[in-house]
């Protein structure tokens, strides 16, 4: 239910908030606050508040620094972990420019543009994403040691462990910002968990991602542990993804479009065409979706993450998988190659512009490949792969106006800047395998 100015400030001063928080995220999904006293928040919530984004990822260059930050009303939530004393609310905010014009280098607005244009189309957007995550110890300063998962278990297990507390209280805070958690478990690899939250609109879920991310950390650092999106923390086991569920709804009647119960795979031609425009632009999306060099070790054969570009039901290995929906209103696509380290705005964004130019190109799909593509050479046999690099990927996203035009031409100039910063970066370092592998040999 949205929420209004009056109500905001009745649930601001019956809970005796002292400060607000206001959020937004840079390009690379980094959660940027301002804070001010709650005696700001009526003005904040009338006319937004001015601050300089020359300094925020992305965003602007000095000459062009002043921005105002403008609350999203129905974001509104009490951080549920502060005390008493200093209790303390947030909102996320859209950025605008000075003349009033919504910021082109801001993630929310870029996937606010691309559900417009759907929504011109008569389509609401749908997604939910499962997010991993592995839980390590943490050393006397509290920064993560690497590789010190508390605990043993694997997928699915009931553990007595503390992770299992820690869990029950991520969720119970999840809760608190209003976001609707299904479950919650352990997952294949030790130290390694998931929690589900409902799907719904993109902008509302990419929202609720984020907050995932900033909560989970918090709750995490409480019980003197730290949660990591790193996609491969560790060799040799599971990587963590974030598998994203999507489906398109009428704007009018809320029908699920997707869903045809005539069709082999319950996929309706919308459906068909949504599935080719993403395959069709799976290895430029990759940048944004899979955007750190760490996401690449996880993108290899072996461990669940997919490599083919393909589609299938039973197949686990394919990049889109469909899964079996008891009801139409089920109906769904699995894309399986995101991360949890992606910034969830702009990766719907580009999920949802390369599934409609698909539909508005009435390109053709494929056959399903259910066979084990890691295991049959003649199943993958003329299958694209995904870019084994970040480099590769960013090479392919150069290439894909479709893409680039889901992010607009500033974030995708800036995204393109820093992603190859860190790709020299990496690529000019002397790691310790090198050093353990050739310093005594040559």
């Amino acid at each position: 239910m949205a929420q209004s100015k009056d109500k905001i400030l009745e649930i601001a001063r019956d809970n005796k908030v002292r400060f607000v928080n206001l959020q937004f995220t840079d390009i690379v999904g980094m959660v940027k606050s301002i804070t001010v006293p709650i005696s700001q928040l009526a003005k904040v919530l009338d006319g937004g508040i001015w601050f300089d984004g020359s300094s925020i990822q992305g965003f602007a260059r000095i000459s062009e620094s002043d921005m105002f930050l403008f609350p999203d009303l129905d974001t509104f939530a009490i951080i549920p972990w502060k005390g008493a004393a200093n209790k303390t609310a947030r909102l996320i905010c859209n950025v605008f420019t000075p003349d009033g014009q919504r910021f082109d280098g801001a993630p929310r607005t870029a996937l606010t543009k691309v559900l417009e244009e759907a929504a011109e189309m008569g389509f609401e957007y749908r997604v939910g994403p499962e997010l991993e995550f592995f839980l390590f110890g943490t050393d006397e300063t509290g920064a993560p040691i690497p590789g010190a998962t508390n605990d043993e278990a694997g997928y699915f297990d009931a553990t007595a462990d503390r992770a299992t507390i820690v869990r029950q209280n991520m969720i119970t805070a999840l809760e608190a910002f209003g976001i609707d958690v299904e479950a919650g478990h352990h997952e294949v690899a030790a130290g390694q968990h998931e929690i589900d939250f409902r799907y719904g609109n993109a902008l509302k879920s990419a929202d609720s991602a984020v907050t995932f991310k900033y909560v989970l950390k918090a709750i995490a650092q409480q019980h003197d542990l730290y949660a990591t999106f790193m996609p491969k923390p560790i060799r040799g086991v599971n990587g963590s993804g974030m598998h994203v569920h999507q489906s398109i709804a009428d704007t009018k009647t809320g029908e699920n479009l997707f869903a045809d119960e005539s069709d082999p795979y319950g996929l309706s031609d919308l459906a068909r065409r949504f599935i080719a425009g993403q395959l069709k632009h799976a290895r430029a999306m990759s940048a944004i979706l899979a955007p750190l060099v760490n996401s690449y070790k996880r993108l290899v054969p072996g461990y669940e993450a997919p490599v083919y570009i393909s589609w299938a039901r039973v197949n686990r290995s394919a990049l889109i998988r469909i899964p079996r929906a008891p009801v139409k209103e089920a109906t769904r696509l699995e894309l399986r190659c995101p991360d949890p380290s992606c910034n969830p705005y702009l990766a719907f964004a580009v999920m949802l512009k390369c599934g409609l130019d698909g539909i508005k190109n009435d390109y053709p799909l494929p056959d399903a490949t259910e066979e084990d593509l890691f295991e049959s050479e003649s199943a993958r046999a003329g299958l694209q792969t995904l870019p084994g690099s970040l480099r590769e990927a960013l090479d392919a996203f150069e290439q894909d106006s479709v893409v680039q035009d889901a992010l607009g031409p500033h974030i995708t100039e800036k995204f393109i800047d820093a992603k190859s910063l860190e790709w020299d970066d990496y690529r000019l370092d002397v790691s310790r395998w090198e050093l353990n592998r050739y310093l005594s040999t040559f």
